[in-house]
């Protein structure tokens, strides 16, 4: 796979309605970290099946998508997203995952009848993702569109299986910060020449004793990093601009 772009789709009403507290973005920013990588995107919307499958196609629409779909391919009226994942990306249609039905059928008996052999109908060739709590199966398509229950103690450990697959070796990336005693203005003439495969940001906060702003400089390019952070401590040092270094390498 070339290089993936990530992103979350996190669903389910209760979360917005503050019912219930998400638990997925902050787990899988660091999961990716801990790899060397990060999130494109993240999306938290209801339940809604329209909303569903125009959110997963936007996400398909992406250079290089890498999806974690968390809530609403469970057995009720109101989970959606096997359907949804079908329409966005392949014909509508959800036919009987025979070795999903095998699992369910297997760990539920006669309790797998009418209900939870639903979670076996799924989008044409979907892949399996073991269950490590209740061995009830979630699903993939294509090997990057990854469909996971809303309960952090089953999909968690479905993430961190699946980046060991893909992302095997940590990427190293090369940070820099530092902190100036100035508004984010002052630097904006460098901001500007930033070179490509350079990732940086700016983050200003006012204090009583006036602005400071803190700069993040990253590259897979450790020379590139260094020299596109130093942009930064030339112009500093050329308007005589107070600052301190904090470096670091993730």
């Amino acid at each position: 796979m070339t290089e993936p772009h990530f992103f979350t789709l996190i669903i389910g009403t209760e979360i917005l309605n503050r019912r219930r507290r998400d638990k997925h973005f902050d787990f899988v920013t660091e999961a990716l970290l801990a790899k060397g990588h990060k999130l494109t995107g993240s999306f938290t919307i209801e339940d809604d099946p329209a909303l569903i499958v125009q959110t997963i196609k936007f996400i398909a629409s992406q250079p290089n998508p890498v999806l974690f779909s968390f809530g609403g391919i469970g057995s009720t009226p109101d989970d959606y997203t096997r359907k949804c994942a079908s329409i966005a990306l392949r014909d509508g249609n959800l036919p009987v995952h025979q070795e999903a039905l095998r699992i369910i059928e297997e760990k539920l008996g006669e309790k797998a009848y009418p209900h939870a052999v639903k979670m076996a109908e799924l989008p044409k060739g979907a892949g399996l993702l073991a269950n490590p709590v209740n061995q009830m199966p979630a699903f993939s398509v294509d090997e990057r569109f990854f469909f996971m229950p809303g309960f952090p103690e089953m999909s968690h450990p479905m993430v961190e299986a699946v980046l060991e697959k893909l992302i095997p070796h940590k990427k190293e990336v090369y940070r820099h910060t530092l902190t100036a005693l100035c508004k984010e203005s002052a630097l904006i003439p460098v901001m500007e020449k930033m070179p490509k495969g350079v990732e940086f940001s700016s983050l200003p906060k006012l204090y009583e004793d006036g602005w400071r702003v803190s700069i993040s400089v990253a590259s897979d390019d450790e020379k590139l990093a260094d020299e596109a952070f130093q942009m930064f401590v030339q112009e500093l040092e050329t308007q005589k601009i107070r600052y301190g270094l904090n470096d670091e390498s993730n």
